[in-house]
């Protein structure tokens, strides 16, 4: 019986064995870099909002506390956007007539809010609450960067889940005492020290508890 297929085929073949192999590696290669670049973690991506406000100028410039604006930070699972009436409390003197500050003028007036985008998006299957994170220890930097040198507000991590295991395994890193939560320029001497002390102080539950999957996920 005559060969149907000629020899160079079984090499044709190998080849194509190989390239397939490498041409999954390189799909694989570039959905990891994709899943966490900022196209789809948002990080470091300023959201246009209603008034460009700026964290560099309101918390550097003028030395305003987190806390005035996020009035709920300490004690609740959000932050807390502030009402219009708090802008008001300064801008009905200062740039009281910006053309730029019209839309926090209208809100004030007609009593609608305004619509603030989120820049801290997480999906509805992760919990995530402020007060508890504030009251073991962990300042606002950590979580949001420096954004008081941010002129717009941009997510600061990716906030895949990596990134908050990273925390969770090892939460003593980012520590610091009750004072300097809301210090943004703040860096402890010695964190390892310190970062060991509070955690004892603060009464941090075990690295088993912190990663189990109904911590963040309910």
């Amino acid at each position: 019986m005559s060969q149907i297929f000629n020899r160079s085929t079984n090499a044709i073949a190998r080849l194509s064995i190989w390239g397939a192999v490498f041409i999954l590696a390189g799909v694989g290669w570039a959905a990891s870099i994709l899943n966490r670049s900022a196209y789809n973690t948002s990080q470091g991506v300023t959201v246009k909002q209603p008034v460009p406000f700026g964290h560099e100028h309101h918390v550097s410039g003028l030395g305003i506390d987190c806390r005035y604006c996020h009035s709920s930070v300490e004690k609740s699972s959000s932050a807390g956007i502030p009402p219009t009436a708090t802008c008001m409390n300064c801008h009905k003197l200062v740039w009281n007539e910006s053309p730029m500050l019209a839309p926090v003028r209208e809100s004030f007036r007609t009593g609608k809010p305004l619509n603030w985008r989120k820049v801290y998006d997480l999906p509805d299957f992760v919990y995530f609450d402020h007060s508890i994170h504030v009251a073991k220890g962990v300042g606002c930097a950590s979580c949001h960067g420096r954004i008081d040198k941010m002129r717009l507000t941009a997510q600061y991590p990716s906030l895949q889940m990596e990134w908050c295991l990273a925390c969770h395994r090892n939460p003593e890193k980012f520590l610091r005492p009750k004072d300097k939560i809301f210090d943004l320029a703040w860096v402890a001497a010695d964190q390892d020290a310190l970062g060991k002390e509070l955690a004892k102080e603060n009464h941090l539950r075990s690295t088993i508890a912190l990663t189990n999957c109904s911590t963040c996920h309910r």
